[in-house]
């Protein structure tokens, strides 16, 4: 049972400028890697990094560059772009729906922004306006970075404790669910 491999067709062979490239471009590497071997025999000679008069990483930078490296370091692009969409919240959805709904949290691993609304009509409303929403707020931040809106309604009165409460009573919060 012997199997015959097709044969595999060969690359062609380089030649002329081709192989004249490909030595530039090992010349180059080696070159490179020489200049920087010297480079830090050089630094460890003198007693480390100096200054001079080329910029290096030790420069400083301007606030705006120095907070996006930052942030791009510590991988919190995403939490910052959607932190920035609750400061935009009124631009986004329009301000009469920002005068009755404002972002709470933002699920990073879920991909869930919560939204709370002053009134149930509010939140029915929002409730309708989910996927348009959802879908300009993932046009803004990128494809996927929102994947649902929660939408909460108001919330009841601050609940009481004390010792005049029936036993297994949640208080006021029994009606409000």
């Amino acid at each position: 049972m012997s199997q015959e491999q097709p044969e595999r067709p060969k690359p062609p062979e380089l030649s002329g400028v081709d192989l004249a490239r490909q030595a530039l471009v090992a010349a180059k590497e080696q070159a490179r890697a020489r200049g920087a071997a010297a480079q830090q025999k050089k630094q460890a000679r003198r007693g480390g990094l100096r200054s001079g008069a080329r910029a290096d990483g030790r420069d400083p930078l301007p606030l705006g560059a120095a907070i996006n490296r930052l942030i791009t370091e510590r991988g919190w692009e995403t939490p910052a772009a959607v932190g920035g969409v609750m400061g935009r919240w009124p631009q986004l959805v329009g301000p009469e729906v920002a005068q009755h709904c404002e972002p709470q949290k933002y699920d990073e691993d879920a991909r869930v922004l919560t939204v709370q609304c002053d009134s149930t009509a509010w939140a029915t409303q929002l409730r309708l306006l989910a996927p348009t929403l959802v879908a300009r707020l993932n046009e803004d931040l990128g494809h996927g970075t929102v994947k649902m809106l929660k939408v909460l309604g108001p919330g009841g009165p601050a609940r009481r404790y004390g010792s005049l409460r029936a036993p297994g009573s949640k208080g006021p919060g029994d009606t409000y669910g």
